[in-house]
């Protein structure tokens, strides 16, 4: 039995449909605020369901008995975020860390957890809250896999962050040149399920991206040849993000514009060593781009 937390959220329920597909028994852990259509759509892949959710000690106890292994795939941020009830400090780390400490109690012997890539290295809270589960989970005695992923294409190149295609508009934060692993959502879910019975992912830490590092410039230069549109760029230099970041002071705002920083350095990842690892290749960002493209 696999016990998958965060299973309403993106990550989580690709997680849950791998593992459906796979016909691996699995078990979400639903809050009772969670969206009803998701938890319905869990039920129809066969989840059998623990309500609960992180700040619950007894509600996680019941979750993790007789689960062999756990996903991990939690955060407050962005759908989620309520300050002081369903924030940074409450889920990604105490929560986290909460259920590390049931799954090590109820004899779990496997626990993924879905942090984000290393070169997301600035003092920030959430950057903070994973690094402090990931030692956690490192001292925890349970074996371990910890997930890395760089920028995940669905997010970072969608208009939530000024990245509009359908109107061929793009905010660029840097200079727009530097290298990024853009990684897509259902291979992150894909190395999650197989980092459990791949023998090379026990105790492992694992940096994840795409088969390719690809700057925001050619990412725009793929869509204006995907579309036949001529992109208008606008471009947010690193001293404005700090501005922005020096003037902040909610958690998840200052988070958000810690990762824009960070996306502003660059994320290059070689994935040659980890694709042999898993043995498949991840979805190329010029793939992505033709499939969002002709989906739009």
């Amino acid at each position: 039995m696999i016990l998958v937390a965060g299973a309403t959220g993106l990550v989580g329920g690709e997680v849950c449909r791998l593992l459906a597909s796979q016909g691996m028994p699995f078990r979400a852990l639903v809050r009772e605020s969670s969206n009803p259509a998701r938890v319905e759509q869990l039920k129809d892949l066969g989840a059998k369901l623990a309500k609960g959710d992180l700040c619950d000690e007894d509600g996680l106890k019941d979750a993790c008995q007789g689960a062999n292994a756990v996903i991990c795939t939690v955060s407050s941020m962005p759908f989620c975020y309520k300050p002081g009830l369903n924030d940074i400090q409450t889920v990604d780390q105490d929560g986290v860390s909460r259920l590390i400490d049931a799954a090590r109690a109820a004899g779990v012997k496997q626990f993924v957890y879905t942090s984000f890539s290393g070169h997301m290295d600035q003092p920030f809270p959430l950057r903070d809250a994973k690094r402090r589960v990931e030692q956690h989970l490192k001292d925890s005695g349970l074996a371990y896999t910890i997930l890395r992923p760089s920028y995940f294409m669905e997010v970072w190149l969608s208009p939530a962050v000024g990245f509009d295609a359908a109107n061929a508009k793009a905010t660029v934060y840097g200079a727009g040149d530097q290298p990024i692993a853009w990684i897509a959502l259902k291979d992150v879910a894909r190395f999650a399920v197989e980092s459990l019975t791949n023998p090379a992912a026990r105790n492992q830490v694992f940096e994840l991206g795409g088969p390719e590092n690809v700057s925001p410039h050619q990412v725009i230069r793929l869509y204006e040849a995907a579309t036949g549109k001529s992109f208008e760029v606008t471009h947010v230099p690193p001293e404005a993000l700090q501005a922005q970041y020096s003037q902040a002071t909610d958690p998840m705002q200052i988070s958000f514009i810690g990762l824009m920083e960070c996306f502003a350095a660059g994320d290059p990842i070689d994935m040659a060593a980890t694709q042999k690892t898993f043995g498949f290749r991840p979805m190329p960002v010029k793939e992505y781009v033709e499939h969002a493209a002709t989906a739009a």
